[in-house]
């Protein structure tokens, strides 16, 4: 009957391939493990009653952390069994495979049933984790309602009067409006009620005082302290590109980098061990989050690593993984909320105060967003060799050396819109010499690029590294900002020449920038480049002007410059800068509720003998713990319509935003002779400063919007400037 109807064959076939008897063992196990599981679940939650399933979960009477630890239990053990079965499968379909290499007539019968059944198995699996993950919100939520009931604390759920926390009402309206508006709130708690409002602001941020009954009920158990181990330099690498992960196109970059650079890291951790001496570092345990490469996030990075994507962020969070491995300290690396989630929940693994924590802040826009210390990148080192003699030479004839552009790092897909009126001064650029580009196209899209111009495609970072070597000019089209490849350019010998933006880049002019909260001014695309290398190995022109295009291009022409890496883009640099933000702050401690500036004591500041500044007074004692220390700390008060970044750089030094509180104080005014006739504390990120007519000094009143980004003509901005070591801006004199 079978031998008889071929179609008949092919079905009975499929039917062995589909119900093997292996597979049915291991998806029976896995089903009948599922129904354990969830039996056990449902009774640490409650009883069962008649009736239910086992997969009724009622709430009625709750489990506590120990439900969670079910929950957690469940989805490893699911995940395992998946891993398990896929690998089980992969084999068997390898050894299926091999089988079926002498009767072609069959291989195709055997496969999709198989492929098909992983992938209900991983459904099933993935709906089983978007349950558990639905149960434990509805046993957050559940909880705080029961130890509110429990305890007759419901009148404690109202914004407290206190003195102490002035914020608290107002941020507990903003978020009755808005704490929906970002994913963050509902992952620490957050979910309507009034109750969690005041405890996330109280426990997670720091403008409300902590609830009583909290500090009663859900004291966090009191946990020995770890011993101190002091980290040790590693030189190996192998272990942390095992922490990085797989399975993503931007992880699989920042591994292949970090690999590459293996031996400069281990160079680097000699030499600054010896720099060090015997200085005690204590090993951290780290854990890092990479948030804009999980899923729940969108993760647009991976899907274009190789279409010509933008790289700088991978860059750089590879270079901040390798620093902070090199230099002994423990890490935990997540890229995904359920990881975080688990890595948050083994505080014995991940001591809460050894772990840095960066967590959303309540701003309105157009708040500036806080400025960042610079953690920066590492750019790879030139070895000294030999160079021919053409290398060299300087040349006003065409071909002598091709220019090289990134179309600011022409790796974008849309890149070609950057040339959009840039017909003009390529056209001059071509009259003196060839014209490079490294434009990303498909084959059936070719790039719209001058005729003129070789466009080598996308190329690997070792050919692209010998084209920046053969090259003499490096040319930025306005975008993106402050990338690395105008310092990888400048590393390889290349003259970097960018455009002068007038009026500068900003929110108000410019897409990039517009709906983000900061006020901040570009007044060229590397603001780094232009104001620390400068010329002659960066050229800043206004790209409008041909004239000054044109003169431009003749004195590169005629200029010879050696290869320039900035010692802060080192290896040794980056390991230096990150070693000295771990060793002297603490990234955990929560700053205390911070008082109207006009309360803040006298500051210990004496006006300079030219009277033009504040500086530390010599006999004034220095805050215990505090970093940078105040001693570097000058404070001016810039021109109207100045930023305190611009104003600072007047006079040869940096902004440093964390010194804004010690000059937050009607005291400082008077020690500059500023006239106030008034003093006024109000949130304005552009505070304190002195406003010009009607004599008025304002102090800042919301911590958090300490600035040095901004200007107006209204006001002179009271600047907190420092100086900075030679090659490492990040760090002032006295900062190691």
């Amino acid at each position: 009957m079978i031998t008889v109807n071929p179609d008949g064959k092919i079905m009975v076939r499929r039917c062995l391939v589909t119900l093997r008897p292996f597979r049915l063992f291991v998806l029976g196990i896995g089903f009948f493990s599922l129904c354990f599981l969830m039996t056990s679940l449902g009774g640490q939650f409650s009883a069962r009653r008649p009736g239910d399933s086992p997969f009724t979960i009622r709430t009625e009477v709750l489990g506590g952390p120990e439900s969670r630890g079910v929950l957690r239990k469940m989805s490893d053990l699911l995940e395992l069994m998946v891993k398990r079965m896929d690998t089980l499968a992969r084999l068997e379909n390898s050894s299926e495979l091999h089988r079926a290499a002498g009767d072609g007539r069959f291989a195709v019968d055997r496969f999709p049933p198989g492929a098909g059944l992983m992938e209900r198995i991983q459904a099933i699996a993935q709906n089983v984790s978007d349950i558990a993950v639905k149960v434990d919100q509805i046993l957050r939520h559940s909880l705080l309602l029961h130890s509110k009931v429990s305890e007759g604390r419901r009148d404690q759920c109202e914004a407290p009067s206190d003195p102490k926390f002035p914020d608290c009402s107002g941020k507990v309206e903003w978020m009755r409006a808005r704490w929906t508006s970002d994913p963050c709130y509902a992952f620490f708690g957050v979910d309507g009620t009034e109750c969690s409002f005041l405890i996330y602001l109280s426990e997670v941020e720091w403008f409300c005082p902590p609830l009583p009954w909290r500090n009663q009920t859900a004291a966090p158990r009191a946990s020995k302290p770890l011993p101190k181990v002091q980290a040790v330099f590693r030189s190996n690498l192998s272990h942390l590109l095992e922490l990085m992960g797989s399975g993503k196109e931007s992880l699989i970059f920042m591994k292949k980098r970090t690999k590459r650079l293996t031996v400069q890291w281990a160079l680097a951790a000699q030499r600054l061990a010896r720099k060090l001496g015997d200085v005690q570092r204590d090993q951290k345990q780290i854990l890092v989050h990479i948030g804009f490469l999980t899923e729940e996030s969108g993760d647009v990075f991976s899907p274009r690593v190789l279409k010509g994507g933008p790289l700088g962020e991978m860059v750089q969070w590879a270079d901040i993984l390798a620093a902070l491995y090199v230099l002994g300290h423990g890490l935990r690396i997540t890229v995904s909320l359920k990881e975080l989630q688990r890595g948050a929940a083994r505080p014995g693994e991940l001591p809460a105060h050894h772990a840095p924590a960066f967590r959303p802040r309540l701003h309105r826009l157009p708040w500036p967003a806080a400025d960042e210390a610079a953690h920066g990148t590492v750019l790879q080192e030139i070895p000294s060799c030999p160079r021919s003699s053409t290398r060299r030479r300087s040349s006003s004839s065409k071909g002598a050396r091709p220019a090289t552009w990134p179309w600011s790092t022409a790796r974008m897909p849309a890149s070609g819109r950057l040339l959009q009126g840039k017909e003009k001064f390529l056209s001059i650029l071509n009259k003196y010499m060839e014209v490079h580009g490294t434009v990303y196209y498909e084959s059936q899209r070719p790039p719209e690029v001058p005729a003129f111009v070789k466009n080598h495609g996308l190329l690997p970072q070792p050919e692209f590294q010998q084209l920046l070597r053969k090259a003499k000019l490096f040319i930025g089209f306005g975008f993106p900002y402050e990338g690395p490849a105008p310092l990888e350019a400048i590393a390889n010998g290349c003259v970097f020449l960018q455009s002068r933006f007038s009026p500068p880049h900003s929110s108000l002019n410019h897409e990039f920038f517009r709906g983000k909260p900061t006020s901040r001014e570009v007044f060229s695309q590397h603001p780094y480049a232009e104001n620390f290398i400068g010329k002659p190995h960066v050229w800043t022109v206004d790209y409008n002007n041909s004239e000054e295009f044109e003169a431009a291009i003749k004195a590169i022409m005629g200029t010879q410059v050696d290869p320039y890496l900035p010692y802060e883009y080192t290896c040794e640099g980056m390991l230096e800068r990150i070693h000295a933000y771990i060793q002297h702050q603490d990234f955990c401690a929560a700053p205390g509720p911070a008082l109207p500036g006009a309360q803040a004591p006298r500051s210990p500041f004496v006006l300079a003998p030219n009277a033009t500044h504040l500086q530390w007074a010599r006999n004034a004692s220095l805050a215990p713990g505090a970093w940078p220390p105040a001693r570097s700390l000058r404070a001016w008060l810039a021109a109207a319509g100045r930023a305190c970044t611009d104003a600072c750089l007047d006079h040869g030094l940096v902004c440093e935003p964390s010194f804004f509180p010690l000059l937050n104080s009607q005291d400082a005014f008077q020690k500059l002779q500023v006239p106030c006739d008034s003093t006024e504390s109000e949130m304005n990120h552009l505070y304190p400063a002195f406003a010009q007519p009607g004599q008025e000094c304002f102090l800042q009143k919301e911590p958090l919007l300490f600035s040095c980004a901004g200007a107006s003509t209204k006001y002179r901005r009271l600047c907190p400037c420092r100086d900075f070591r030679k090659g490492q801006v990040a760090l002032c004199q006295d900062c190691l």
